[in-house]
């Protein structure tokens, strides 16, 4: 089905944040869009009062007509909706065009320039920081991302340019459906184990969509990577890292929180970029997003005020209390090479206080493949709180608990295990100095509640 043909659009994950952006493209276009998800969320009503129909339980008879007219309605889903879902059955047994998200933003790229950001960590940051340097520029962009951005509130951006910046998705080999025109690659360590089997999978899988950029286009990868890239002939290739690389920053200058550095680039040169989210790891990202951009066109003036203006993404290192006394933030870290980038980031920006991190581990597979990773990256910290693992779609394996992060912590660590629900008055009995609350899981859900407790404190 051509998108041009589309009258209404169902949804089944509608909540998904990925989702979410998708729906809100649909919605802006005027079409009926609706959707099912099993969790009613502050983003599901956000939806509906813009204009969506959700709801919340498996019933055919809670689908809308137009809906139900399989020459004008497309379906698109989640991999996380099981497959013997109502709702999904039905849709199959009546021949409607279903597709996933990922599939969508493919389309997207061929009637676009898409501009693709992919890795196992650092993606959802950089394409947001280079969307938003992109929007406020001359060259403007459309993005679908993978977190609300701080600047605007949404994960959507819509504008009448022809690029498209797209968070390039490598669960369920999702981004294989894409096109781009160029593509930042951010780190390709083991993930998704659940689904790739062994790393070497997983890299292939990284090799392949590399091999999918559009002649013309361009590859921005990070320097030292394991993965093997296969680019089309006519693909310009460029690498970038901290310190060396076609794109890297010189001249670093962290102090009284604050960063400064200076962009260094075969194209230009851009001296004293100052970050407006300053956090050590935002230098990297930042690199490669510039570099995306500068190669789109994007002037210094506009890469200056673009990084300087940029506000971050809710729950990548979020800062929600941030005080002499007190700090507090959340970050949706879940890999252990993310944690180990947030756990040194939060150690240089706070060297000389107690950093106590509480972590809720994401998927049962997860746990089980990295254990002995995570407690090395957790045990950079003073403190560390275990929680239960979030299951998310998984059912729980035998003898795969938090126990095994634990076990492993290294001597000198401080460290307990509890359950979700007694993490609030965990934080009200404790000292607390310096906190994250890490994890891609519902502990999030309350931080609003950490943060009055920790406020109420410090009163």
């Amino acid at each position: 089905m051509e998108l041009n043909e589309i009258k209404a659009v169902y949804f089944l994950g509608a909540g998904g944040i990925g989702m979410s952006a998708i729906a809100r493209y649909f919605m802006h276009k005027g079409l009926v869009v609706a959707g099912y998800d099993k969790t009613d969320t502050q983003l599901t009503r956000q939806l509906c009062q813009e204009g969506m129909s959700i709801h919340y339980t498996e019933d055919l008879a809670l689908i809308p007509e137009p809906c139900k007219n399989p020459k004008e309605c497309l379906v698109i889903y989640t991999p996380a909706i099981p497959s013997d879902n109502i709702e999904l059955q039905y849709f199959r047994e009546q021949g409607f065009d279903i597709q996933k998200r990922a599939q969508v933003l493919g389309t997207l790229t061929r009637a676009h320039q898409g501009l693709c950001v992919a890795g196992t960590h650092g993606k959802t940051t950089t394409s947001t920081m280079c969307a938003h340097i992109m929007h406020q520029s001359k060259a403007d962009c459309n993005a679908f991302l993978g977190g609300i951005s701080k600047n605007y509130h949404t994960n959507y951006i819509l504008s009448q340019s022809d690029y498209v910046v797209i968070e390039a998705d490598e669960f369920d080999r999702s981004f294989h459906w894409l096109r781009p025109w160029m593509s930042v690659i951010t780190a390709t360590d083991a993930d998704h184990l659940d689904i790739y089997g062994t790393k070497e999978a997983y890299l292939e899988s990284f090799a392949h969509y590399s091999s999918l950029i559009q002649p013309g286009g361009a590859l921005i990868i990070h320097r030292g990577l394991e993965m093997q890239e296969r680019l089309q002939p006519g693909v310009r290739r460029y690498d970038y890292a901290l310190n060396e690389g076609d794109f890297h920053a010189e001249n670093i200058v962290i102090d009284n929180g604050e960063i400064s550095f200076d962009f260094v680039s075969p194209i230009e040169r851009v001296n004293n970029i100052r970050l407006g989210q300053p956090v050590p790891i935002n230098i990297e990202n930042g690199i490669a997003a510039m570099a995306m951009a500068q190669l789109c066109g994007c002037t210094a003036e506009e890469l200056r005020s673009g990084m300087a203006s940029f506000q971050g993404v809710e729950r990548r290192f979020d800062f929600k209390i941030k005080n002499n006394t007190t700090v507090l933030l959340s970050d949706y870290a879940h890999h252990p090479q993310e944690i180990f980038q947030s756990a040194s980031s939060i150690r240089q920006l706070y060297r000389n206080r107690k950093i106590t991190a509480i972590f809720q581990p994401h998927l049962y597979t997860r746990t089980r493949d990295f254990y002995k990773e995570f407690a090395d990256s957790l045990s950079l910290l003073d403190r560390v709180v275990l929680c239960d693992i979030y299951p998310a779609r998984e059912e729980p394996i035998p003898g795969v608990t938090s126990q095994l992060i634990y076990d492993h912590l290294k001597p000198g660590v401080e460290k307990e295990m509890i359950h979700k629900e007694q993490v609030p008055d965990y934080v009200r009995t404790h000292s607390m100095d310096v906190v994250v609350i890490l994890g891609a899981g519902d502990l999030d859900n309350m931080v609003p509640e950490i943060q009055q407790i920790l406020e109420q404190k410090t009163k």
